[in-house]
């Protein structure tokens, strides 16, 4: 069996560490590349398993895209000049990489497949499909165009006014690349703000976009022009960093170049109404906000977590839910149902397995109920070939009292390839 043993309860954690690039802006770096007219290169690209699926989607569709000195370099061919694959688009675990590319090839003139593994074809896609089909998109997939794989027959796209019924930046990502090759204008709305990277990103490319609290009109037929691209630190990849500061005595770490995009930041709003020692020390706001962070030991509290709030911490819940094990009284996630349609069913597999650590944890129709502080102990755990529980569990053996032992390890690559190296870089 594929599995890690963890025991680091005797180190102390000290340091300065850049986490790797954000995942969602890396995604959006290269689609938009490719439908950019001229170069872009992008500087701190995320080489995990979910952005390097999107470049070989690309690759596949005719685009040149190389490596150089570190950077990746993307020849674009305009939102025209993309080609039928000859293959399949296998699209790995990445959701955003299969839910934009049935935004984009929706409006595209050939036929196309998307698969992914097999966490992702058991995704629900219709949230997707179902609003492009409004604009005319042929698309056929498993269990009524619900899941992967997925056919797509493209076609011209006519512009919708639509209004999401539940916030999601992918769904909206794929509204608005199939609104910018629809005739007409597109207009998605939203009662709750999602991540914005797709809008920041699309006007740095030079797309006009009106931008109205949370209503989006894109016209369709722009082009893009191709840009120089700094992908900040992942946040959601930083946030296991700082539990790890907040929650080991003694500890004190240092951040850099951490993405700090509003609609991402929840962590660090809940961080502080919990008591933790989080400090912004530099900040560039020019295009993706991103700063240094300095996060210290903490004596935590409990807090309540529901609403506006869970769309801005929505992947870092399981490493939050961690966090609560360790701070006094009873900490109450809710209106995050969302989470059951992850990598994996995300409260069963937090709760599942911080209970088997000795966490007092219980889980509720839409989130969790956490009891702390907890003493967690020793035991063999499992990650779902989910990353974010996989980090979220490695975190957890610096404060147990035994061995950990880690089952499907590898799945961390997906979004943090050198995820052990770093923690061996700040343990001490």
């Amino acid at each position: 069996m594929n599995h890690i043993r963890l025991n680091n309860s005797n180190f102390r954690v000290k340091g300065k560490l850049s986490v790797p690039g954000d995942k969602s802006i890396s995604h959006r770096a290269v689609m938009f590349g490719s439908l950019a007219e001229g170069r872009t290169v992008i500087t701190n690209f995320l080489r995990g398993d979910d952005c390097l699926a999107t470049i070989d989607c690309f690759r596949k569709m005719g685009v040149k895209i190389e490596e150089v000195n570190g950077k990746i370099i993307v020849d674009g061919v305009g939102t025209t000049g993309l080609k039928e694959p000859e293959d399949i688009l296998y699209t790995g675990n990445s959701g955003t990489t299969a839910r934009l590319l049935l935004g984009l090839l929706s409006g595209l003139p050939f036929y196309s497949v998307l698969n992914g593994d097999e966490s992702l074809n058991n995704r629900p896609m219709s949230r997707v499909a179902d609003p492009l089909k409004l604009m005319g998109a042929k698309i056929w997939g498993r269990e009524h165009d619900n899941k992967l794989p997925m056919a797509i027959r493209g076609t011209k796209l006519s512009a919708i006014q639509y209004e999401l019924p539940v916030a999601s930046a992918q769904v909206k990502s794929a509204l608005i690349l199939a609104g910018l090759l629809a005739e007409g204008d597109t207009k998605v709305t939203g009662k709750i703000q999602s991540r914005d990277h797709t809008e920041k990103l699309l006007q740095q490319f030079g797309v006009q976009l009106q931008i109205n609290e949370n209503e989006i009109n894109i016209k369709g037929g722009q082009t893009l022009q191709g840009t120089d691209v700094f992908v900040p630190g992942d946040i959601s990849s930083a946030a296991f960093f700082i539990a790890l500061a907040l929650i080991v005595p003694g500890a004190e770490l240092v951040l850099e170049n951490v993405g700090l995009n509003e609609t991402r930041t929840g962590i660090i709003d809940v961080v502080k109404a919990m008591g933790g020692d989080i400090e912004i020390e530099t900040i560039q706001s020019e295009g993706e906000s991103y700063g240094n962070l300095r996060i210290k030991y903490s004596d935590l509290k409990a807090t309540e977590i529901s609403g506006a709030i869970i769309p801005r911490l929505i992947d870092e819940i399981p490493i939050i839910a961690l966090i609560a094990t360790q701070s006094e009284g009873t900490t109450v996630i809710q209106d995050a149902a969302e989470l059951k349609v992850k990598e994996t069913d995300r409260i069963e597999a937090v709760v599942t397995e911080l209970k088997k650590l000795g966490a007092n944890i219980e889980a509720t129709k839409d989130g969790m109920i956490i009891h702390g502080k907890s003493k967690l102990n020793g035991g063999q755990v499992k990650t779902y070939g989910d990353h974010r529980i996989g980090m979220m569990l490695a975190i957890a053996s610096f404060i147990s009292s035994g061995e950990i032992i880690l089952e499907n390890p590898d799945c961390i690559k997906i979004s943090y390839p050198n995820f052990f190296e770093d923690l061996n870089k700040i343990a001490q």
